[in-house]
Order: C-alpha cells, then sequence, then structure tokens
C-alpha cells in the first residue's frame, strides 16, 4: 500500500525516531511503513492519522487489486 507517512514527517521536521517513540513502536517499523514494505494494523493507521491530525485516505493510498 502507497503512503505519503514520509513526505508528511520530513515536511514537519520529525525524525522517524521521533515518531516511533509518539506512536509506540519502534523506528524500523516505521521505515518499513514509509518504504511501502509493511502495512500497518487499522489501530496503528488510526494513530498516525490523528497524530498528524488527519484522516487515514489522507495518508495511506488503497489502490484497486491489492491484498
Amino acid at each position: 500500500m502507497k503512503n505519503r507517512l514520509e513526505a508528511l514527517r520530513k515536511a514537519r521536521g520529525i525524525k522517524q525516531e521521533e515518531l516511533a517513540e509518539a506512536l509506540e513502536v519502534s523506528r524500523q517499523t516505521i521505515g518499513s511503513l514509509e518504504n511501502g514494505r509493511y502495512n500497518p494494523s487499522i489501530l496503528l493507521a488510526f494513530k498516525i492519522a490523528r497524530y498528524f491530525g488527519t484522516t487515514i485516505e489522507d495518508i495511506f493510498i488503497y489502490e484497486e487489486g491489492e491484498t
């Protein structure tokens, strides 16, 4: 699943480590999310959206045919 997480994080001047701490996940999880190697749980997606003050749909881009 594609996402805008890295762009949002960098636009706010937040390091991966800082975001990981705020979301209670590892820095590796943030890196994997940003690179599209990992799709978040619904709970983590909500936490990310709430952290950035936006909606899940504004961060994560679902394309038809993805499994």
